[in-house]
This record gives C-alpha cells, structure tokens and sequence, in this order.
C-alpha cells in the first residue's frame, strides 16, 4: 500500500495495519491510505481486521492540522467521518484488532467496527474532545450513542471519562479483551469465524439494522460541515 498503511491479504482475510512510527494520527494521507486497502479489501470480498501498531491504535486526527483551522482541517474531518460511516456500511465484516490506545477519532472508528478486540493493558480508550477544549462533533455523537450503553454514553461523550481495555467492554466500545500476546491470533480466527457468513446477507442485513443510525450520522456530517465552514 502506502507509507502508513499495509494491506495482507491471506485466506480471505485482509489485514490492514497503521503504523505511522509514532501515534497514528488519521492525518489526510493515513485517512486517503485507509480508504485505498478498503478499496483492495471490497475487491477481494475478505473479511477486514484493521489494526494498529503495539501499544497504539489511534490517537485520531492530527491536532496540528484540526487547530490550525481551515480548508484542510475542513476536509480532514469530512473524511475521517466519511470513513467511518464507510466501515459501519462496509460489505463484509470489519473486525478491529485494537493494540492499545484509541483517542478520539481512533475510538470513533473502533465504534464503526463489526466485532472489537481489545489488547490487555494500561491503555485509554477514550473521546477527549472536551477535556482538550474541543466541542464534540455532532458526528462523533452519533457514532457513539449508535454503539454505547446509555449511562456510558453520556459519561464518555459529556466528560470523556477515560476507560481501560476492560471497562471500555462494559462501556460498549469493545467486545472483548485479550492478551496483547494473543491479539493477533484472536483476530484472525476471529475473523475466519466471520468469513463463513453469507456475505450478501450479512451486507443487506448489516444496512437494514443500521438504517437509522447511518441516516443520523449524515445528517449531523452536513450540520458538521455547515457549521465549520461557518466558523472557519
């Protein structure tokens, strides 16, 4: 693939992994890199792990960039989102592998995936938005009360309480956690396991239950949009 991303393809598996050197920050390229292995992925029909490097998932998009405001923060946000309302209406299972910490855009993608896997350790899951002075993007919002419980979703979204790998199970933004050591293998049998579904009913079925929660999520991308360019 390209610099930051790289796509395996084995068994009808696609592995796609970010891997930045630093944090993962969904900078424009990550985010256009991104959208590349899932083009290859669509083609192959694989079942999707994305994943990141040991120790860090995402930390989401690139600060310098979002504060600096303007034309590319702009488009930065509109693909992130658009990202992730691909992966929630993706035609075959995306399964997330998640090695360590999701910050902000980083959990708003791990809530687009099918089935979550979390790494075991001393790593934050968390929506900072407001603990960094930032309101959060109606998009988020919807991202997030799509997947979280009730209690937790207010608690994450209104103070960005930060959770651990296993509370964050509890909160909805993972399905399960492991041993960093066993991640791996989890996923990918994880994701065979996913392989055996009708593909075709799993696309219509996975459209048909998301229906008003994709519906909600453009909405508040335009709005977004709207209001951004507003302010910019």
């Amino acid at each position: 693939m390209g610099t930051l991303v790289s796509y395996q393809l084995e068994d009808s598996i696609a592995t796609i992994a970010m891997d930045d050197g630093k944090v993962n920050a969904l900078s424009l390229q990550m985010l256009t890199e991104l959208n590349a292995a899932l083009d290859r992925a669509s083609a192959d029909r694989a079942v999707v792990v994305l994943t990141g490097r040991d120790g860090i998932f995402s930390a989401g998009f690139d600060l310098t960039v979002l504060r600096a405001g303007g034309s590319d923060a702009s488009a930065m946000l509109r693909a992130g989102f658009e990202l992730a309302e691909r992966m929630l209406s993706f035609p075959t299972p995306v399964l997330i592998a998640c090695t360590g910490h999701a910050v902000a855009m980083g959990v708003f993608l791990l809530l687009s995936g099918d089935y979550r896997v979390g790494a075991a350790g001393p790593y934050r899951i968390t929506a900072n938005e407001v603990a960094i002075g930032l309101t959060m993007p109606r998009a988020a919002v919807e991202i997030c009360r799509q997947r979280l419980t009730p209690a937790h979703f207010n608690r994450a979204v209104i103070i960005s309480e930060v959770f651990s790998p296993e509370d964050a199970v509890a909160a909805g933004f993972l399905d399960r956690v492991v041993q960093a050591s066993e991640l791996r293998e989890t996923a990918v049998s994880t994701a065979a396991v996913l392989a055996k579904l009708d593909m075709d009913a799993h696309a219509a079925t996975k459209l048909r239950a998301r229906d008003d929660a994709l519906h909600a999520l453009r909405a508040a991308m335009q709005a977004d949009d709207a209001g951004f360019q507003g302010t910019a």
